[in-house]
């Protein structure tokens, strides 16, 4: 997976931004990223945080056979691993050209400047040597992957200590921690190199650039130095030509950088040690509560607490009161009730529904004035039938000897049967 390419309008910014002398962070021109050093719980584990750049380093050693053309001298090896997980452009199990760029030139910087001392890891001459590997981890890509490296690495090289071993004859033994304090490495300096970046054909300088400063700039020197301003290699890319007076500005810069650097490392392996012999917390206990773990971690911002209660009194007092409770006003509108304290506790009712009302009052005087007349006129041996049902109410006559009809009666049999009606129809 390749990186997002960067817009015409982003590269212009860029470099209108750096022609006006101004970065992205809000940087100056000189300026480096902020720089925090911390160690692992075991010896030879360090990261490095060069911004958002996060670089981790561990150093290990074993014992081999030494080379045949100098018998006397240990082996150092440099591995630099770029991980998918600190970009999406790096690939893994395959070496890019970035990742062979970077090994020589940690090599060069760290090998080649002899800054420790390979005879002293010879344990029998021509036969076992210690070799110390140095694999360093990148964890987040954020620009200048060179310059946190090389921190990281001799800052792990000089945290490292390699167990003691002592020969009879032709056997060797190794002795672990607790039978035998371990020993540091005998280092002679501290090289660390410092990137400089390049800008409309050399017009425009910058130290430290950012990942994507390192899109736009034209070509890249890389120096590495010592505090002693000691150039342990010089490194060129980018095919642009740079004039004496350029190169010679920028080791000038370097060494200053490289001895601000120095004493930084110094003085977190001051630290580390003080905390180890006291026996506080260290390594991966002591960065659990302080977040540096992660990779992406945000600083916390400061909060002024003094005069919170203060502020929040006078902001009540200053607000406006709340407003007192009204009561709901009454709604009269037709089949709506309220029930509550000083409100009406009636329900209103539609014309509609008086007027089944009504009807319903004269259905039940005619049914009391049927139950009369049957009460009456039944004599003896007559059949009645009256229905339980509610929805109708029927009453059958059956007389057995036929009588002349009486005006009452056939009045308050129609009467009847218009309630039954009546009620059929609801």
């Amino acid at each position: 997976m390749k990186d997002t390419p960067l817009s015409n309008c982003e590269r212009d910014f860029l470099l209108k931004a750096i022609e006006e002398k101004k970065r992205l962070d809000g940087r100056q021109t000189y300026d480096y990223r902020k720089i925090k050093i911390s160690f692992g719980t075991d010896y030879g584990c360090c990261f490095v945080d060069l911004g958002q750049t996060r670089v981790m380093a561990q150093v290990s050693c074993e014992l081999v056979a030494p080379k045949e053309n100098r018998p006397n001298e240990g082996i150092m090896f440099f591995n630099i691993e770029l991980s998918p997980m600190a970009s999406p452009g790096f690939e893994q199990g395959r070496q890019s050209e970035l990742s062979v760029k970077l090994n020589r030139q940690l090599e060069r910087c760290l090998r080649n400047s002899k800054c420790i001392d390979t005879e002293s890891l010879c344990v029998v001459s021509g036969e076992k040597v210690w070799q110390i590997r140095v694999d360093v981890h990148t964890l987040n890509n954020d620009g200048n992957l060179m310059d946190a490296a090389s921190i990281a690495a001799i800052t792990a090289l000089c945290h490292f200590r390699r167990p003691d071993v002592s020969t009879q004859g032709q056997e060797v033994t190794v002795y672990s921690p607790e039978e035998r304090d371990p020993i540091p490495l005998s280092i002679y300096h501290m090289p660390i190199s410092v990137s400089f970046a390049f800008f409309q054909q050399g017009t425009y300088l910058l130290v430290d650039p950012c990942e994507r400063e390192e899109r736009v700039m034209d070509g890249l020197l890389v120096i590495a130095m010592n505090k002693h301003r000691e150039i342990c290699s010089i490194q060129s890319s980018g095919g642009i030509m740079l004039l004496k007076e350029q190169v010679m500005r920028c080791s000038k810069i370097a060494g200053v950088k490289v001895s601000e650097i120095t004493e930084l490392i110094s003085e977190a392996l001051l630290n580390d040690r003080k905390a180890r012999k006291a026996g506080g917390k260290c390594g991966f206990a002591e960065s659990m509560p302080q977040d540096r773990i992660t990779a992406l971690k945000k600083d916390e911002t400061p909060v002024e607490m003094t005069d919170v209660t203060e502020t929040a009194n006078g902001i009540i007092q200053k607000g406006e009161a709340a407003p007192q409770t009204v009561p709901s006003p009454v709604v009269p509108v037709p089949g709506v009730g309220q029930v509550g304290q000083g409100l009406q506790n009636s329900w209103g009712l539609e014309e509609d529904d008086e007027d089944d009302y009504e009807e319903e009052k004269n259905d039940n005087s005619g049914d009391e004035q049927v139950e009369e007349v049957t009460k009456m006129d039944v004599g003896e041996g007559d059949v009645v039938e009256i229905s339980d049902s509610e929805e109708e109410d029927v009453v059958i006559l059956n007389p057995e000897v036929p009588e002349k009809p009486k005006t009452t009666g056939s009045k308050s049999h129609q009467k009847g049967a218009a309630a039954s009606k009546k009620r059929q129809k609801k």
